[in-house]
């Protein structure tokens, strides 16, 4: 009787399934996307001896607990990666008793203090509230690592992984332009300066945002009414965990010292002695000064939609069916179009709809569920509104060659932030004066003139469908 006999492989077998098996332990540490966290990072690499542990053989001593080395007495020096003014990420940051420290031997390397930090308090106009802004010792400290080592001791706890640590008050932070198009904007726009070649598609193996600190905001004054800025951090990094006002407090009170791995360091005061913030009065100008891709928003924009249940490719371009979204106020009760306006261009747009097949939406987003917005959002081709909160959803349309916003304004007044914003994201802007329209490239100076906030807006409906017509019909990238 036979028996059934397996072979062994043969040499050539054997060397194929070990290419093979590299190739898949390769393609599993790529291209990770925004998921992939990494552990501490030059800590470890230069400072702990994970080999060979003392205290026992606890490894979990070591990878939360830095005592510096008994013989060098190496102190971690702090790491400036990349800074524009209200915008800075550090290695090895350090913080005791509610101070933040930087730890170096060449302080000239440091880029000032006060476009860097600020005393954290509401932003008012004036000399003497300029002032109050400005840091002092009580915020930030530069020291040398031989008084680093003196003032922290022996040993230091580590945060580590990537933390976002928020120098603003909730003034700001309240609303949901100020959040999506400002300071998460700001943030990603930093942080994804050392990923300078993230494609369309969004994928980087920049290490997930492990946490946020906002250290002058307690946990009920960072969400906006509407609820959309925790829809955006969530969805973003659904394995965040967020500290406020009371914890950092808490941490102060320890009076244990601190060092954080990696910190993107972000502070509105900070950055308005920038050149960009002073050009446009955004907050998230400055970081656009650091290297960045030219999809750089795409990681964020394709998770917020996947969130929502879209896929990330939805409205991929100029081959898509348009989509038209008009966003009205005029059941807002401020800032809306005269009504005989606004029936007028929701009637050109009807017309182009019935005429060329276009998708048109007339809506409040205030109606809409967080859901419904972002999705409406991400298949709309052009976007228009009066200047509000509402344009806000820009940011999840996907950059085309035809992908357009168009902002109604009282003839003479203008605002940076909506068009500012589009064109950071690579979108046409077109300004609206009635009939007079306007684009980035030649844009008036920021104005608020009587009648900006008021409920008698004019448009011209015939002109805004005639410039849609022109932006639909372009044929190629």
């Amino acid at each position: 009787m036979l028996k059934s006999v397996r072979s062994l492989p043969i040499r050539r077998e054997g060397v194929l399934l070990g290419l093979l098996l590299a190739l898949l332990l390769w393609v599993s540490g790529t291209n990770l996307g925004v998921w992939e966290s990494r552990s501490a990072g030059s800590l470890y690499h230069d400072f702990l001896d994970v080999t060979n542990p003392q205290n026992g053989g606890n490894n979990e001593q070591w990878r939360v607990r830095l005592p510096w080395h008994t013989k060098s007495k190496r102190v971690p020096q702090t790491n400036v990666v990349y800074h524009a003014p209200g915008w800075t990420i550090f290695d090895n940051l350090y913080v005791l008793n509610g101070t933040v420290y930087v730890v170096t031997d060449e302080p000239e390397t440091v880029p000032s203090r006060e476009t860097m930090t600020s005393t954290g308090i509401k932003v008012e106009n004036g000399v003497e509230a300029v002032k109050a802004r400005l840091p002092t010792d009580r915020e930030m400290r530069i020291i040398s690592t031989e008084e680093a080592g003196k003032l922290f001791g022996p040993t230091i706890e580590v945060i580590d992984g990537t933390t976002w640590l928020v120098n603003d008050p909730p003034q700001f932070i309240t609303h949901y332009y100020h959040w999506s198009a400002e300071l998460f904007f700001g943030f990603w726009r930093t942080y994804s300066s050392l990923d300078p070649t993230i494609p369309a598609t969004g994928r980087t193996p920049l290490p997930s945002l492990r946490r946020v600190w906002f250290a002058h905001t307690d946990s009920d004054h960072w969400r906006d009414y509407a609820h959309m800025n925790e829809w955006v951090l969530r969805s973003t990094f659904p394995s965040l965990t967020s500290e406020y006002l009371n914890d950092w407090n808490e941490r102060a009170e320890l009076g244990r010292p601190f060092i954080l791995d990696r910190v993107i360091f972000s502070d509105r005061a900070a950055a308005m002695h920038g050149e960009g913030f002073l050009g446009t009065g955004r907050f998230a100008a400055e970081a656009f000064e650091l290297p960045g891709s030219q999809h750089w928003w795409s990681t964020i924009r394709n998770n917020v939609i996947k969130f929502a249940g879209l896929d990330e490719d939805i409205h991929a371009g100029i081959t898509d069916s348009p989509v038209i979204t008009y966003i009205s106020r005029q059941e807002w009760g401020r800032r809306m179009l005269r009504k005989e306006d606004h029936e007028r261009l929701v009637k050109e747009l009807y017309a182009l709809r019935d005429e060329h097949g276009y998708e048109v939406n007339i809506v409040s987003m205030d109606k809409l569920s967080r859901v419904e917005q972002i999705r409406l959002a991400a298949r709309t081709t052009i976007m228009m509104g009066v200047h509000g909160n509402g344009l806000t959803s820009l940011v999840w349309m996907k950059p085309s060659a035809r992908t357009t916003v168009i902002e109604f304004f009282y003839p003479g007044g203008f605002a940076h932030d909506y068009e500012y914003t589009a064109r950071s994201l690579g979108m046409t802007y077109n300004g609206f004066w009635d009939n007079k329209t306007f684009t980035s490239t030649e844009l008036p100076r920021v104005a608020y003139p009587e009648g900006f906030q008021g409920n008698s807006i004019p448009v011209d409906g015939s002109a805004v469908a005639k410039l849609c017509r022109e932006r639909l019909n372009i044929k190629s990238e």
